[in-house]
């Protein structure tokens, strides 16, 4: 469709086509709540094709870093802290 068809009123939607009955955003509201969207910057992104590579490279960090807090909290405290002497 052109810019000018637009501006004229004219498109080549189908008359079969009836979309007089729709409600604008039914689903608007529904869908916020059960969608998270976050956006990457752009270098970061290009190092993931899609968002499965994305999803499982965050369950492996938080895996790592739920091990690495359980590892801490079984240290005794006073392993961590230097004697004096």
């Amino acid at each position: 469709m052109k810019k000018s068809d637009v501006r004229k009123g004219t498109s080549e939607m189908r008359a079969e086509y009836d979309l007089g009955k729709g409600v604008r955003g039914k689903y608007a509201e529904a869908y916020a709540k059960g969608t998270n969207v976050i956006v990457l910057d752009p270098d970061v992104a290009a190092m993931f094709p899609d968002s499965k590579s994305v999803n499982e490279a965050l369950r492996i960090i938080a895996r790592l870093a739920s091990k690495r807090a359980a590892k801490a909290d079984k240290t005794p405290a006073s392993s961590t802290k230097r004697k004096a002497g």
